[in-house]
């Protein structure tokens, strides 16, 4: 449910009852229309389905004596039409604090969809709380791109990344007065950035018009940003990349985000990660993956060889007789780190090799053991699997 649905829609009218219906009188009413336009009742009909879900959301609020109380504190302060938001013909355009109506007094002032109830119109008019324009603001999230070879994905490096992006200025260190000047406090608004206007019994504050909002005011403003106290600078940072990223993963730094302003926190940085291809090894999520040659004498007879892992170390592998080109073998703890510290697996698939030049007596051999095997055919099975279709 939105803002603006919160405080235009009538749930009483949806109901058929008065502001002042009693608990018994508003289920009593619900149950009726809820059996006159249920869905299962209508079946094809959109206007009664759309009815119903109208139904059933005014009784969700007005059934609940805690959002009943906040729905009609809302409605009584902006339903007569005395105040509306901007761009609504009210008298809008300023920023002001529902915070301190609702959310101020400690009071658990709850929503339906689980907001405070003064954040949830304060959302209505582009403003916050008093003092909005002079509070710590936590620094905005920052996305950036970083290239890496294969080895240093599996084995977590640290990267320079270079950033450019708005922060305080160099020059007059963010205050924006020029150098040897210090800005003064607003006379206006003594530093605090507001001023109130009191529209009849509700005070509502705007940023100072004095200051903009700042609480202070600067005479002799800074020749690089023109009082702003803001400019573009770049900056390097060491970014440690953790062991075992895969490629298009985004990495998420905290604090190593865009500065905060007037003391707040700094943002969060991004790093998209990109790994470049490895000429031999592959990657089949925590695992590495191998492509090896076997010769056909290794394939058929069996054999133990050897393998080699990322980082140069050979591992051996038991070939049993009679494996086929294709097959893959896994040697465990070999692969890319987890998360949870542990490595994953490094996987070898064999490819007979056949060879390409014979000489008389590797010939004659093959030629006997063709001799030998004349009886199987390995395309029996094919053939017969063939026919039957």
């Amino acid at each position: 449910m939105s803002t603006r649905d919160f405080l235009e829609k009538d749930y009483y009218k949806a109901l058929g009852v008065s502001k002042t219906a009693t608990a018994d009188e508003i289920k009593k009413s619900y149950r009726k229309l809820a059996r006159k336009y249920h869905p299962d009742a209508n079946k094809g009909d959109p206007k009664a389905e759309e009815r119903f879900k109208e139904i059933s959301e005014a009784y969700n609020v007005l059934s609940d004596a805690k959002q009943r109380k906040e729905y009609d504190d809302a409605r009584s302060l902006f339903g007569s039409g005395g105040f509306r938001p901007p761009g609504q013909g009210g008298p809008g355009g300023f920023q002001f604090d529902l915070g301190d109506l609702f959310g101020g007094t400690g009071a658990d002032t709850t929503t339906a969809s689980g907001g405070r109830l003064g954040d949830l119109l304060g959302g209505m008019f582009g403003g916050g709380r008093t003092g909005t324009q002079t509070r710590p603001r936590r620094g905005t999230d920052i996305e950036t791109e970083a290239t890496l070879s294969f080895n240093d994905a599996i084995d977590g490096t640290t990267v320079s990344l270079r950033l450019t992006g708005e922060g305080a200025c160099p020059t007059c260190h963010g205050t924006g007065a020029k150098s040897g000047t210090v800005p003064r406090v607003c006379p206006t608004c003594q530093g605090t950035g507001q001023s109130s206007r009191n529209l009849g019994s509700f005070a509502f504050s705007e940023p100072c018009k004095e200051c903009r909002g700042r609480g202070l005011v600067v005479d002799d403003p800074c020749p690089s940003c023109s009082g702003s106290g803001r400019a573009m600078s770049s900056r390097t940072i060491q970014a440690r990349i953790p062991a075992g990223v895969a490629d298009g993963q985004r990495i998420r730094l905290r604090g190593k985000g865009a500065p905060g302003e007037r003391g707040g926190p700094a943002g969060d940085l991004y790093v998209r990660v990109h790994v470049t291809p490895h000429v031999v090894f592959g990657r089949s999520g925590d695992n590495l993956t191998v492509t090896v040659p076997v010769t056909f004498t290794e394939a058929a007879l069996g054999a133990e060889i050897k393998v080699p892992s990322l980082h140069g170390v050979l591992v051996s592998v038991r070939i049993p007789a009679g494996t086929p080109s294709g097959r893959t073998f896994r040697v465990r703890g070999k692969g890319a780190r987890r998360k949870d510290g542990t490595n994953g697996d490094l996987l070898v698939t064999v490819a007979v090799q056949v060879p390409q030049n014979l000489n008389g007596a590797a010939r004659q051999a093959l030629e006997s053991f063709r001799d030998a095997t004349a009886s199987e055919d390995p395309r029996d099975d094919l053939l017969r699997r063939a026919r039957q279709t």
